[in-house]
């Protein structure tokens, strides 16, 4: 009993460490946009009023929507937009063309996260560090140069692993959230009454009486809820209890206070509205403030830039990007990873962002629309999850789901006001992303739609072979073709070259299906061929880690032994030419064919061993 609380009591301090960076430092800069917005009359009302929509915008969006509903829909203990798009496009296999859609969507949203990972850990750094301007005018100067350099560290230690700095990642967070709630409760004393804008009724009052004002704001208000999609993105980790205990202990209570001692702050020093939350700190607390809030927005961009590894090889798991490096960095942890080319071009990203925008309150104005967009998804993909796989009555999905459609189309139609403000450079970085997935999907599609026109078939081509077999040589040879029942390239270049064929033959597929996670003993499916030869299909799902020789290993005892000094693997290294025809319209077919070209090893990818592995190249035109 004492040893699962131990474990539930480390499970949450790592979900506040982890899953709660960004939210917790949205206090920040979230007040301060709404009123610096110039929207809001600056009276009484308005703080209760505004203070209002924040605390029911927590409640309902965060509390209601994620920590109740969402994190209720996992795939099979995951969570995220993959493994809800997963679960989404499961629910309606039997409808091809809705499901087809519901694919796009869900890719779409996922390509969002990536816009929205630019601006987060810009928008969080930059708003720390511009606590100097508060200690003095004249540190002004240094806030950019400054943000880059800490941006750049945090990338530069990306592939040394989190596990030993991870470790602190909790501790500090928490030591964020109580002095935050602190901050807030010092004020909240000097004006206790500010503790009555829990009503909603001063939030609908503030709506009645301003509506279009409402509207407007809805797009920074929408800061106070910043990175809540990493709770269900993060479920796989930590677990829903963990999660849901940190949000409802530690969280939610410490956010609430402060942002209600900014209001209080405010009724009694309106002119504090330029950066409320530092101004709420005595003078001698500024400097350790201002370091705090720097390692608490670092941890926050650290949980999210280890989210867009993890999503990126889900992605190519399911299909939709090319063979990219992954490199692990812990051997106990099989999910750290670390992904050169994503480190540096999601840091090309934020530093551009950084330098473009120059400020917290111009990036916040960029942030938003993808955030918005990903929260409209998310609801769309659980009324299908709710209705199709949970089998719930139409009328309770509808409304279910129908209010939360309708609070995020409020929020994310008032965003796109801040469209050409800023709003338009995460959804072309997302749109970028899109147009390489798609391209790519419909690429594989098209090659190997050519590759099995023009394939000869397996069974029917070995018994040609074994009219009149070649010379056999001691050892297995594994064939990797992506098409179960198509004879390989790579075995008619051997046997036209070399004239000899192995003891042993496996012709291997690997298969990526949309489930986080495939066992072993659904890892391979065995089809004997005759002659010492087999078909096999390896399954993987789109969290586990492919590794060919390790899954053949279960070949022992069905008929085939495989020694790793004789085993050779041949794969087909293909060159994809680009043709005028049908098909993706050219300048598709040039970028594809560049993907193709600039895709990492498959012997990598596979965890082949280098020095057992045969690559014979061929030309294919699409």
């Amino acid at each position: 009993m004492s040893a699962s609380k131990s474990s539930l009591a480390a499970l949450t301090l790592g979900a506040i460490g982890v899953v709660y960076g960004d939210i917790g430092t949205s206090v920040l800069y979230a007040l301060k946009e709404v009123f610096g917005s110039g929207h809001v009359p600056f009276t009484e009302a308005n703080v209760y009023g505004i203070l209002s929509i924040f605390f029911w915008t927590l409640t309902v969006i965060v509390s209601i929507k994620y920590v109740v509903l969402v994190l209720r829909a996992d795939n099979h203990g995951e969570g995220g937009l993959v493994a809800m798009l997963a679960l989404a496009s499961q629910s309606v296999k039997d409808k091809p063309q809705l499901r087809r859609v519901l694919l796009l969507l869900g890719i779409f949203g996922t390509c969002l996260f990536y816009g929205d990972g630019v601006i987060t850990p810009a928008i969080s750094v930059l708003s720390a560090v511009e606590g100097l301007e508060v200690i003095s005018p004249g540190f002004k100067r240094f806030v950019i140069p400054l943000t880059l350099v800490i941006l750049f560290c945090l990338f530069a230690v990306q592939k040394r692993g989190t596990a030993g700095i991870g470790k602190f990642f909790g501790p500090i967070t928490v030591v964020w959230f109580v002095t935050i709630a602190v901050l807030g409760v010092s004020h909240i004393i000097d004006q206790p009454r500010i503790l009555w804008a829990i009503s909603p009724h001063y939030a609908l009052g503030f709506m009645w009486n301003n509506p279009g004002t409402t509207f407007i704001i809805l797009g920074a208000v929408v800061l106070c809820v910043t990175g809540g999609e990493a709770l269900y993105a993060d479920m796989g980790h930590f677990g829903k209890k963990p999660i849901r205990l940190a949000w409802f202990s530690i969280v939610m209570p410490a956010l609430t206070l402060n942002y209600f001692g900014q209001g209080a702050l405010l009724l009694d020093h309106p002119e504090a509205v330029k950066n409320p939350f530092y101004l709420m700190a005595p003078d001698w607390a500024l400097v350790p403030l201002v370091g705090l809030a720097t390692m608490a927005t670092v941890i926050a961009s650290q949980a999210l830039i280890s989210g867009a590894f993890s999503v990126t090889k889900q992605v190519i798991q399911l299909g939709y990007l090319p063979r990219l490096r992954i490199d692990h960095t812990s051997v106990k942890d099989t999910g750290q990873i670390y992904m050169p080319f994503v480190n540096w071009g999601l840091f090309v990203a934020i530093v551009l962002a950084v330098v473009m925008f120059k400020s917290s309150s111009n990036l916040a104005a960029a942030y938003g629309i993808a955030v918005c967009t990903d929260m409209l998804i998310t609801t769309i993909l659980t009324f299908y999850v709710i209705r199709y796989n949970w089998k719930y009555p139409l009328w309770l999905c509808v409304g279910a789901t129908g209010f939360f459609f309708v609070v995020d189309f409020a929020f994310w139609a008032s965003n796109m006001l801040k469209l050409f403000e800023g709003g338009w450079f995460p959804l072309a970085i997302g749109g970028a992303i899109f147009t390489l997935m798609v391209t790519w999907k419909d690429g594989r599609r098209m090659l190997n739609e050519k590759l099995r026109a023009d394939s000869l078939d397996l069974s029917s081509f070995l018994e040609a072979v074994f009219v009149s077999p070649p010379a056999r040589v001691e050892g297995t040879a594994v064939f990797l073709t992506a098409d179960k029942g198509s004879v390989p390239n790579a075995l008619l270049h051997n046997l036209k070259h070399n004239k000899v064929l192995h003891a042993n033959n496996l012709f291997v597929t690997v298969k990526s299906h949309e489930v986080p996670w495939i066992g072993l003993d659904k890892r391979l499916q065995i089809e004997s061929l005759g002659h010492d030869c087999w078909q096999v299909i390896i399954n993987y799902g789109f969290k586990n880690d492919p590794d060919v020789p390790k899954a053949l290993e279960q070949m022992r005892g069905r008929g085939c032994a495989l020694d790793a000094m004789s085993t050779s693997y041949f794969l087909s290294r293909d060159t994809v030419v680009p043709t005028l025809g049908e098909g993706m319209a050219p300048w598709r077919e040039k970028l594809f064919a560049q993907m193709h070209h600039n895709a990492s090893a498959a012997a990598d990818f596979l965890n082949l061993p280098n020095n057992s592995v045969v690559e014979l190249g061929s030309k294919i035109e699409i």
